[in-house]
């Protein structure tokens, strides 16, 4: 007597070898047995097709495999209108096998949530920078992402030997810098680093949320959408604005 197309089903989600039960069932007939075999099928073949994207994220941190700990930097806010700018900068692994780290902005939320806690379990070393909206309208948003930056690099353990930028050269550092265009969607580390930034910095701003209820900063997190510049027109900044961002419409 076949078995049950529940019972099939059932080894199939709490299979440890999914391809020994493909081989076990392609030649069962019923056509919901076919169906489950060509869903797990399509996922072996996603499986593949990420291990692949995720080795060609690598190639920088191949081509600079010589230096010993090679750290990725990204920041998330530079350009809300309010709350802090937030840099990270993360050392993974030489041998890192986590899947679907990518730049953050590719990723949803709970993807993203989900890598966070990965990233920082796995990393070599991470550090986190945070400059404050007073600071940013003091010395100007490029030099607070830079201090935001430096910050992080001095919040690690373990120092770097060469850094991975998402496009810039930070100033200040005495640390070889490689400033990647896109960088956070071709280099792992600096994609890892994107994904810690930003999730940090979406928390901070859901805080905020709690403080300043009436401008909605846990559903935009600061930036500069149609509802968030009419209530800033309609009752005025908070503390946390960005006077230097605000001017055209305050």
């Amino acid at each position: 007597m076949a078995e049950s197309v529940a019972l099939i089903k059932e080894k199939f989600e709490n299979a440890t070898d999914i391809v020994a039960l493909i081989n076990e069932y392609s030649s069962d007939e019923r056509a919901a047995v076919k169906k489950l075999i060509d869903k797990y099928n399509k996922q072996l073949i996603a499986l593949e097709n990420e291990k692949i994207r995720t080795e060609n994220m690598k190639r920088y941190e191949r081509e600079y495999e010589q230096y010993g700990y090679i750290c990725g930097i990204d920041e998330a806010g530079r350009g809300p209108l309010a709350g802090p700018v937030v840099a990270a900068s993360v050392i993974l692994p030489k041998d890192c096998d986590i899947l679907y780290i990518n730049d953050s902005k590719q990723l949803s939320q709970k993807k993203r949530d989900e890598l966070f806690d990965i990233i920082k379990e796995k990393a070599v070393s991470y550090g986190v920078g945070i400059v404050g909206p007073e600071r940013i309208d003091e010395i100007n948003i490029l030099n607070a992402t830079y201090e935001a930056m430096r910050d992080a690099i001095d919040n690690m353990k373990v120092k770097p030997d060469i850094l991975l930028n998402d496009a810039v050269t930070i100033k200040g550092v005495n640390i070889k810098q490689v400033p990647i265009i896109k960088g956070d969607a071709k280099s792992i580390s600096i994609a890892a680093a994107s994904i810690i930034a930003k999730v940090t910095r979406d928390r901070i701003m859901e805080e905020y949320d709690k403080i300043y209820p009436e401008y909605g900063f846990a559903k935009h997190k600061g930036y500069g959408c149609k509802t968030h510049i009419d209530t800033i027109k309609e009752i005025g900044p908070c503390p946390i604005h960005r006077k230097s961002f605000i001017g055209n419409f305050v």
